[in-house]
Parts: C-alpha cells; sequence; structure tokens
C-alpha cells in the first residue's frame, strides 16, 4: 500500500494533508522526519528545498484552483528586489474562496487579474504584481521594482503607467505615484534608490545612463546620472567595485577622463544614502547651485525624509 501512495502522491510537490489520507497514507508518517510541514496541512518531502517558488506553490495548496500567487510572493517568482517579507501571499477570485492560514495572506482580486504561469506556479503578471505591491512596499522600493522590470525587459515605463491608469483597489494609487517615476535603463536598485533621493529632495531629474559618444557616434562612456546643463556626473559606487580591482582601476581611468573634459564627478557610496542621505543629498545641490544648473532651487524639500531615514549608529 505504501508504495502505491508514493506512486499517486507526488511527495516532492506541495501536498495537503487531507489528500495524503484519502490516497492511504498513514497521517502519523506525516509528522516524522521524512516530510516538513511548509504550512498548516500542507506539506512536502524533507528532502525538498524549500525554495521561493516551492513556498508559493505550498501556499496555493490550500485555496482553490483558480486562486494564484500574489503581491511579494509574485515578486519572488519573477526575481524582483523587494525587501524581506516572511508571508506568502494569495490572491483568489471569489470570496468564497478565502482561507485563513498562518503565514499566507489572501486576498480578493478582480476577474480580469492579470495571472501568468511561471516554474508551474500560477502568478499575477508583473503589471498586476507592482499594483499589488503598492499595498505593501514604500514608494522607493516599489520605483525599484518598476526600474528592474524595465530594464529586464519584461515592460516598459509607458505600459506600467497605462496599466496603473486603469488599476484599482488599495494598491492602485501608490503604484501610479511610482510609475511616475520609472524609468528605462537603470542598472540597479541603488541607483534608483540614488536617482529617488535626488528627485525628493527638490532638484532636477537628471538623465540616466546618458552615452558620452565622440565625433563618430560611437559610445565613450556611459554615467549613472548626469546633468548636461552643468555637465555634473553623479555615480554609485557599491563595494563590488572595490573588490573588482580591473573594474575598480578602469572606473577610476574613465572618471579621470571624464574631469579632464569638463565634468565634475560626484561619487555617492551605499553610506551616503542609508547613513547621511542629508549630507549626500547637500553635495549634490551645492555642486549645481556652483555650476549653475537649471531650476535648482535656493532650498532643498524635505519630502525625500520619510523616505531615506538616515542610520544612527548605537553604542
Amino acid at each position: 500500500m505504501a508504495m502505491l501512495v508514493l506512486v499517486a502522491l507526488d511527495i516532492r510537490r506541495p501536498f495537503s494533508r487531507a489528500d495524503a489520507v484519502a490516497l492511504g497514507l498513514d497521517p502519523r508518517r506525516l509528522e516524522g522526519s521524512g516530510f516538513r510541514r511548509v504550512f498548516r496541512g500542507v506539506y512536502v518531502a524533507a528532502s525538498v528545498e524549500l525554495t521561493p517558488s516551492l513556498r508559493a506553490e505550498a501556499a496555493l495548496v490550500p485555496f482553490h484552483p483558480t486562486s494564484f500567487a500574489s503581491h511579494v510572493s509574485a515578486a519572488r517568482l519573477h526575481g524582483v528586489p523587494i525587501p524581506v517579507v516572511p508571508d506568502e501571499h494569495v490572491s483568489v477570485l471569489d470570496r468564497r474562496h478565502r482561507r485563513e492560514r498562518a503565514g499566507i495572506r489572501c486576498h480578493l482580486a478582480s476577474t480580469s487579474a492579470q495571472v501568468r504561469e511561471v516554474r508551474g506556479v500560477r502568478v499575477s503578471g508583473v503589471e498586476q504584481m507592482f499594483v499589488e505591491l503598492g499595498e505593501l512596499l514604500t514608494l522607493v522600493d516599489l520605483v525599484v521594482v518598476g526600474d528592474h522590470l524595465v530594464r529586464t525587459g519584461r515592460t516598459t515605463p509607458a505600459r506600467l503607467r497605462e496599466f496603473c491608469a486603469r488599476a484599482s483597489g488599495s494598491g492602485a494609487r501608490p503604484a501610479r505615484a511610482a510609475a511616475a517615476y520609472v524609468r528605462e535603463r537603470v542598472d540597479s536598485p541603488m541607483e534608483t534608490r540614488l536617482r529617488m533621493l535626488i528627485v525628493l529632495g527638490g532638484l532636477p531629474e537628471p538623465d540616466v545612463n546618458l552615452a558620452i559618444r565622440d565625433q563618430d557616434g560611437m559610445v565613450l562612456r556611459r554615467h549613472d546620472l548626469r546633468y548636461r546643463r552643468s555637465r555634473t556626473v553623479i555615480e554609485y559606487d557599491g563595494r563590488h567595485h572595490i573588490e573588482r580591482e580591473h573594474q575598480w582601476e578602469a572606473d577610476l581611468d574613465r572618471r579621470e577622463e571624464t574631469e579632464n573634459d569638463g565634468d565634475r564627478v560626484i561619487i555617492v557610496v551605499a553610506s551616503g544614502i542609508y547613513g547621511d542621505p542629508g549630507r549626500t543629498l547637500a553635495r549634490i545641490w551645492r555642486v549645481l547651485r556652483e555650476r549653475g544648473e537649471p531650476d535648482v532651487p535656493s532650498r532643498l524639500s524635505d519630502a525625500w525624509r520619510p523616505h531615506f531615514p538616515a542610520r544612527t549608529r548605537v553604542a
């Protein structure tokens, strides 16, 4: 009988206790070392790696087949950068299908919700996910998601704004606000954060990854952020540059060439965004005013402060 159960029940995929019992598996075995309880009433073989995909699949087990992984669960399946959020999120299309489970947050979605399949799991489409994340993420974190989706070719700024304009629900308004800041060619989440610090500080928005070309149109270099009128370059410098010696040396040469061409280069590191964002913003503001960048305010806005709380040292 046990062998027949193993054939009928794929224990390497999440399954319910009820299904296991119905197929003749002794429920006491589920509490043994051979199985792992993922959620209440949902199990998988203990040897199986508990990946984001498998957790999302397990979260769907207690729900109707039309349900789908949404919000941060969808984000993890789509591989987008988000803060750590412990719960899984499931959306159902009928309020009668809602269930309560520890570790799973259940949402009611429209029957017209954008749903795709990723690695065999029903999941929100990327634009749908972006709107859902409006319920959970801050403005800056949501722009990070949008920039990443555009960079990886899964949507465009225009398509994202259009989807958000039609969307409804509690995440729609924050998603519309974030979509307005999503840009093309953003290379990393930290570049997004740096740009958002600048813009929320009330400064003009710089060009993103603008290509500098020679007389023949060949690309000489690109800069993370650049103000053309004042020829001010702002670049984020992460630790990975220091760890890769050749890249670090190439970056130094590129900066020297840039400054020789008349540009002013401002380098920002992680501590300048997380540790002392006010000082970073003031540095950029002073240089832009000194170099005559148009539309630079005489005083910085405080709108950046809720989004970039400085980390203070604790003795």
